[in-house]
């Protein structure tokens, strides 16, 4: 799944507006824009409320900020008025910058850069059995990748982001891949390993020794002192660290003794 944001730049007021989009799946209907009448004194800021938004310093020297008040119209209106636009459920945020108009265009400039710095743990590789598999037997694959949450500073704003795990592709380490697939897999009962296919199991046709690896695309979401969240256009991809799977097989014989009775009997540990 991958989303999209970007801003444009209304001609008549120079104001950014932030699209959304989000090619799979759980669209966002609405678009979003910020609206600077609270700090400007545009028509109706009255009527926003205006006089009673304060943004304190956050900082014993510092500077008041400014209020901004989000906007939201369905995406469907191709050309919003002004009664298209409603007030974002929430508090105002408050921009601390001596060109507030400016602050959230650049910050969406930079974020996608800013959320490949982050600290995100990709997860593990698990394995079901592990290490030893049986050649021909399906091994489950799963990943412990989740969701994780972030913030940060950027241009003196706060700027929380979140991580979200979206597509997983599977590297088996004999040639055979899966993926992009939005399955994170499920661990599964001893009792059917080897036994149960699951959508992210493989099976092995020859023995060796496999280097298996995961590699998920997280996609993100930032908001600016308290906005709505927005999508980040672009992922991360992150790939865990190897794990070897040791391939056997498995022979079968008739034989006269236990382990028990002979020790030395053909398949018994000491042979």
């Amino acid at each position: 799944m991958t989303l999209s944001a970007h801003y444009i730049l209304d001609g008549k007021t120079g104001v950014p507006t932030a699209e959304l989009g989000n090619d799979a799946g759980g669209e966002d209907p609405y678009q979003y824009k910020p609206d600077f009448r609270c700090s400007l004194g545009g028509p109706g800021a009255r009527e926003m409320g205006c006089l009673t938004l304060e943004c304190p310093p956050t900082t014993p020297d510092g500077e008041k900020g400014s209020p901004v008040i989000w906007l939201k119209a369905p995406k469907a209106v191709t050309n919003p008025t002004f009664t298209d636009w409603q007030p974002v459920d929430g508090k105002p945020a408050c921009l601390y910058d001596a060109e507030p108009q400016n602050v959230l265009a650049n910050i969406a400039a930079r974020i996608l850069n800013d959320f490949r710095q982050l600290p995100i743990n990709p997860g593990t590789l698990q394995v079901q059995p592990f290490p030893h598999t049986l050649k021909g037997g399906p091994t489950n694959f799963y990943t412990t990748a989740g969701e994780q949450a972030f913030d940060i500073t950027i241009l003196g704003q706060a700027v929380h982001l979140t991580a979200t795990p979206a597509s997983y592709t599977y590297t088996y380490g004999d040639g055979t891949t899966l993926g992009p697939t939005p399955a994170a897999g499920y661990p599964i009962p001893e009792t059917e390993w080897l036994t149960t296919d699951t959508r992210t199991s493989h099976s092995y046709t020859e023995t060796g020794n496999y280097p298996a690896t995961i590699t998920t695309g997280f996609i993100g979401t930032y908001s600016v002192n308290n906005g709505p969240p927005l999508p980040i256009n672009g992922t991360l991809n992150l790939t865990t660290p190897t794990k070897t799977i040791h391939v056997w097989k498995t022979q079968r014989a008739l034989v006269a003794d236990t382990c028990q009775q002979n020790p030395n009997s053909w398949g018994c540990p000491g042979t």
